[in-house]
């Protein structure tokens, strides 16, 4: 069981702590004791408030005066167990918005005022983005860009990756619906600014390429090779450009 920090940009089916460790809020799922993000976007941890004093549960001081006698039997109130409750509370959110609740002046605020920054980043030559792919053609996938370096974007910006951007080698034998499908998240790079409308992408290098990707049959797939992924309910295999696994 990992005790590292969780990240601070999860993409869907990242690994972000133990449930012993975080409560699941919106945008994370449980599974086999560990949490993990459902959505693509800023990762949010808010802690529960701090508990009242002992001195606020103490009862007035009364004067002293002749004991009650018990004339019935009553249960014992059972102690309330803040197991459940004392831990934080872990989110994803698609606007990077922070959890309701949260002191503007405290962490809440200040990243309210980076996210405000990161509104106004656009992508550059040279930035690494993540994109979801909208539709495909023989010679280019169309894609919406998404994340900016460690960013999310407040507007989808469209790019293009074009079928020699696709791989370094072989490039004559690069087919589009080979290396993309409709709805993959892609890791990219950006090459050109392109023209007014697109952004132009590349994935050739070998960290590069889908990164998320669902079969025909709608099941999250796992890599297996550079240029295939597996179903791991049906043991379909489709090809894919994959991304090389990036280390913790």
């Amino acid at each position: 069981m990992t005790t590292a920090a969780p990240p601070t940009l999860a993409i869907p089916g990242q690994l972000l702590g133990p449930a012993s460790r975080y409560r699941p809020g919106p945008g994370v799922h449980l599974h086999d004791a560990n949490l993990y993000a459902s959505l693509l976007g800023q990762v949010h941890i808010t802690h529960p408030p701090a508990p009242p004093t002992q001195t606020s549960l103490q009862a007035p001081q009364r004067a002293p005066g002749p004991v009650k006698r018990l004339n019935r039997i009553v249960p014992a109130s059972a102690p309330v167990s803040v197991a459940a409750t004392d831990l934080p509370v872990i989110s994803v959110s698609v606007s990077g918005a922070g959890s309701e609740g949260q002191d503007p002046g405290g962490e809440g605020g200040e990243r309210q005022r980076q996210q405000k920054k990161r509104r106004e980043v656009l992508p550059a030559v040279g930035d690494v983005v993540l994109c979801r792919v909208i539709r495909i053609a023989p010679r280019q996938a169309v894609v919406a860009i998404l994340v900016c370096g460690d960013s999310v974007l407040e507007a989808e910006w469209q790019g293009l990756i074009r079928v020699q951007d696709v791989r370094a080698t072989e490039k004559d034998r690069v087919k589009i619906y080979e290396s993309f499908r409709p709805g993959d998240v892609v890791r990219a790079e950006v090459i050109s600014l392109g023209d007014q409308t697109n952004y132009y992408l590349s994935t050739t290098r070998n960290e590069l390429g889908v990164v998320l990707a669902v079969s025909e049959a709608g099941n999250t797939m796992q890599p297996v090779s550079w240029k295939e992924f597996r179903d791991p309910e049906t043991g379909a295999m489709e090809l894919r450009k994959v991304a090389q696994p990036q280390p913790e």
